[in-house]
């Protein structure tokens, strides 16, 4: 069962600004392959590492304002937070070891 939140304008500070553990924010569309390939990976993730780190996705096309505050210009786009803050992005596709690698610096 997979631990990751959707997130939207409405609920994004809270579930971000308050969160005790980092946060991995995936920006996705339908449309994307990129971001299809990412969600197994990512569902992965927020079960091994749920004590650790919260694993979230914001949708696109739902969030366009959440979207041009933080420049999405392409997706997927992964936004790191730590303390509330942007701490670090990464954009496109990843393969799991690489993203994991990544994740394990941050935390």
């Amino acid at each position: 069962m997979s631990e990751i939140k959707n997130l939207n304008l409405n609920n994004f500070d809270d579930e971000v600004g308050k969160s005790k553990l980092p946060v991995l924010v995936d920006f996705w569309a339908e449309w994307c392959g990129p971001c299809k390939m990412l969600t197994p990976i990512l569902e992965e993730l927020s079960m091994e590492l749920k004590d650790r780190l919260i694993v979230a996705k914001v949708n696109l096309d739902e969030n366009q304002d959440l979207a041009m505050k933080y420049s999405i210009r392409s997706i997927p786009t992964l936004l790191f937070f730590k303390e509330g803050k942007l701490n670090d992005m990464k954009v496109g596709l990843l393969p799991k070891p690489e993203l994991l690698d990544w994740i394990n610096e941050k935390i």
